[in-house]
């Protein structure tokens, strides 16, 4: 228990000749803090009504947490420690400052270099797998890829941290964040997430593929956060971006950019009854997937059920979300794209997807072609009523066929979305998402 001596475990990662300690220290008692949200935003439930994860039950986390399972924790191994002890059982974790997932023992951030095996270097890396000395039609492989996938598997047991059931998730104080690691929400259920930053969950370790596109791409691995097989999750007022290492500043290798970004958020492999509600996320390139293959039918048909509400999305280039097999509503968000920012579409139309998008604000620089707001992956059909363009109403899918006559899209999800609580005229969205939505603005109601 928090009041009473606990046992500490340490993760011991041996990183080539060196090792990184990586130890789970004793998470404190939660304490009052001046800045904290309140013990009410703690314990909040998901509202009635409120999107696809107040179907079929409730979604309350932790809000029945004893006072011995509500934890403070500063950095990746209280946060581990926390979990590991609370189990299963309701648990509050308080984010309190900036947790890094790529850390040592004492919480500080360590570099790609602390994870590097087996002779892995960048420099030898793109020597040896140049295009113009390895090819274009095969993808990499010998020591240098294995000692990269090496090198990353070091990576991910640091950044990947798994979430259990039945848990709240807070930031408290002043500015909450977690940067650098990988939330893994996987086959668990009643789990809330609220009041966090997250940021720059960035692999050390890309993949070059040659045969990825026309030129080949870099391939990167982790996300802030995962929903993979899971039930009753809201993920509610966070905001999500690449933080001090945006796409935009990368170099290019091989004459595409050296990506260190997967999606910022995404929800597949069956996951289920999901609300994400009062969001912020910006300044990324693959954003979001809701389902993740176009061959994972078997479990993802009858399930991706998903309400999207009062989010920003914010010069995000593509997959804001990208949607497969799930019935999807996405009302009252707002979407930006600024001058100059790379933009490639909003919504992404996949395989058996059934989406609803309703009542949507998007603000669009001038060069934005409204054309490509959605995009159409594969055979299947959308309601999009009543959004508003730079101010002014637009039938989506009309604008897109007509602009796009080669990839007509039909219309008619197919379902009507029952599960709101207050849906907002499109033209007031962009105010009110801009004065509620992101990290900091929970609240006890979740609006």
């Amino acid at each position: 228990m928090p009041a009473r001596k606990r046992h500490t475990r340490a993760i011991a990662v041996t990183l080539g000749c060196a090792s990184l300690a990586l130890a789970l220290s004793t998470p404190a008692r939660a304490t009052a803090h001046p800045h904290h949200p309140g013990p009410g935003v703690e314990r909040a439930v998901l509202p009635a009504g409120d999107g696809w994860a107040a179907a079929e039950g409730s979604t309350t986390g932790g809000a029945n947490a004893t006072p011995d399972h509500v934890y403070t924790v500063t950095d990746r191994a209280e946060l581990i420690a926390a979990f590991a002890e609370a189990g299963d059982a309701p648990k509050i974790i308080r984010i309190s400052g900036t947790v890094h997932g790529n850390s040592d023992v004492h919480g500080t951030p360590i570099g790609c270099d602390e994870y590097r095996t087996g002779g892995y270097t960048l420099e030898k890396y793109l020597a040896a797998y140049d295009p113009e000395v390895w090819g274009r039609d095969t993808v990499p492989s010998g020591p240098l890829e294995e000692a990269r996938a090496a090198s990353a598997k070091l990576q991910a047991a640091a950044v990947n941290i798994k979430v259990p059931s039945n848990t709240t998730l807070v930031g408290v104080g002043k500015n909450p964040k977690i940067i650098g690691a990988g939330l893994q929400v996987r086959d668990v259920s009643n789990v809330i997430i609220r009041n966090i930053g997250f940021e720059d969950t960035y692999d050390c370790f890309p993949q070059w593929d040659p045969t990825d596109g026309a030129g080949g791409a870099w391939n990167a691995e982790y996300d802030n956060l995962v929903v993979y097989g899971s039930r009753h999750v809201w993920v509610d007022h966070n905001t999500f971006s690449d933080g001090d290492r945006p796409d935009a500043d990368q170099p290019h290798y091989f004459g595409q950019v050296y990506q260190q970004h997967d999606g910022l958020f995404d929800i597949v492999r069956g996951a289920d009854l999901v609300t994400v509600s009062w969001n912020v996320l910006k300044d990324h390139d693959k954003t979001m997937l809701i389902g993740n293959s176009d061959g994972a039918g078997a479990t993802d048909r009858g399930k991706l059920r998903v309400t999207l509400h009062h989010n920003l999305f914010k010069d995000v280039k593509e997959r804001a979300p990208r949607v497969r097999f799930g019935q999807v509503d996405s009302y009252n968000n707002h979407f930006v794209a600024t001058r100059g920012s790379a933009y490639g579409y909003t919504y992404g139309i996949g395989a058996e997807s059934r989406l609803v998008a309703e009542h949507n604000a998007f603000t669009l620089a001038r060069e934005v072609d409204r054309a490509t707001i959605l995009k159409k992956w594969s055979e299947s059909s959308l309601t999009a009523e009543n959004n508003y363009v730079n101010g002014r109403k637009a039938d989506l899918v009309a604008v897109h066929n007509a602009g796009v006559p080669a990839e007509q899209l039909t219309e008619g999800a197919g379902w009507t979305p029952g599960r709101r609580t207050s849906v907002h005229h499109p033209l007031v969205v962009p105010v009110v998402v801009a004065l509620k939505a992101g990290a900091g603005k929970a609240s006890v109601t979740g609006h």
